[in-house]
């Protein structure tokens, strides 16, 4: 009886064997399906994929191309810097009639006063190289290293690392318009705006408080341009925080400095990096996900070297850093409307990707945890992102 079953269970085993490759080929056949209809998986679910994204991140591929223009600025070439002309001429000793001291009066570039400036610009520009490094725990220190330039001009003792209790983050997209979150966004302690973007006559859409102009230093050097450095549309007494996009911007900070009656503030270096390194992962992440191609396409995608955040990432980075609540305000794009509520610039720099920034926003809203690069020490605070 047992050995009549034998060629009976045989028979049944190579069944089962059968039926199960043939599982495992429908399986394999709709994941193909599958990946057809959803191109690619999202990143947080390969962790080893992910882990190089977070390297490749961490790569400046600019860094060769910044030390060697820090170079030819620290002995003096500003020749292939045509960049900066607001304050020098294309030659190393003219005179820039443009280029004016803070009484007014042109500077020389042998002169006394160019000289102090001069040994000014290479103390700044050399404590700036040696800061520039990443350090995860900069978002912690953020409130005291800000807020201490801030109070020691406003004459308010808020108290070491004391933040601001809620802070609006005033972009300048199109989308603001139509809000009418004016008063809104006047009711927060501290309202940020960015690269001088003007208010009046959009007062019901953009509000008119400002307590901090956050600006690039692209803003200053052509503010740099006019007689006194005047750069404030918010009125002299608002300071200005701004962070530093090429190296040769410091004579431009340091000329209009002595001119600025509210503080002229730069960001820390080490601030810079790791917004750099946060905005990179995002765009890489985007990329790998939208298109499968990879990593090493990334660079010539997205202007190279050239890639950077936009202010406007920056400051909601300083918010997150210096308030206890924060509100974001006008970022985001609509094709019924301008790229600029107060220009009428329609298309977007290269050199930014405003889609990761926009999947940054979100994660801040409502996953900061997964938002890599910064310290667990730091504890982020709620906010609300307003289309």
């Amino acid at each position: 009886m047992k050995r009549s079953l034998r060629p009976l269970l045989s028979i049944l085993f190579l069944m089962v064997v059968a039926a199960l490759l043939t599982f495992r080929l429908t399986l394999r056949h709709g994941s193909i399906q599958l990946r057809n209809e959803t191109p690619f998986v999202q990143i947080e679910e390969l962790p080893a994929l992910n882990e190089t994204l977070l390297k490749y991140a961490s790569i400046d591929i600019g860094e060769s191309k910044l030390k060697e223009e820090i170079e030819e600025l620290l002995e003096g070439n500003f020749r292939n810097h045509g960049r900066h002309r607001s304050f020098l001429s294309s030659g190393k000793y003219h005179i820039d009639t443009r280029a004016r001291s803070a009484r007014g009066l042109p500077v020389q570039l042998r002169s006394p006063e160019f000289y102090r400036v001069w040994l000014s610009f290479r103390r700044h520009l050399h404590d700036w190289v040696r800061k520039r490094r990443f350090q995860s725990d900069i978002m912690v220190e953020l409130a005291n290293s800000l807020g201490h330039s801030i109070d020691n001009y406003s004459g308010e003792k808020r108290g070491m690392g004391r933040k601001y209790k809620s802070c609006a983050v005033v972009g300048n997209s199109g989308i603001l318009l139509k809000s009418e979150n004016g008063g809104l966004i006047d009711s927060h302690e501290a309202v940020i705006r960015l690269n001088n973007a003007r208010t009046g006559s959009f007062e019901l859409n953009v509000g008119k408080k400002t307590t901090i102009s956050f600006v690039n230093s692209n803003i200053l050097h052509l503010c740099a341009r006019r007689e006194g450095c005047f750069c404030h549309p918010y009125g002299a007494n608002v300071p200005i925080i701004m962070y530093i996009c090429q190296p040769a911007h410091f004579l431009d900070y340091l000329v209009c400095n002595s001119s600025h009656k509210a503080p002229l503030i730069t960001t820390d270096p080490q601030f810079d990096m790791l917004c750099a390194r946060i905005v990179k992962y995002y765009s890489v992440k985007q990329f790998v996900e939208n298109t499968g191609k990879p990593l090493e396409q990334w660079g010539p995608a997205h202007d190279g070297a050239n890639f950077h955040y936009s202010s406007g990432m920056q400051a909601v980075m300083l918010a997150v850093g210096i308030c206890d609540k924060v509100s974001i305000f006008g970022f985001g794009k609509s094709t019924a409307a301008k790229h600029h509520y107060h220009t009428n610039q329609k298309a977007e720099l290269g050199l930014h990707d405003y889609e990761a920034e926009y999947e940054f926003y979100h994660d801040l809203v409502s996953r900061p945890q997964v938002i890599p690069f910064i310290s667990d020490n730091f504890k982020f605070p709620p906010v609300v992102l307003y289309q």
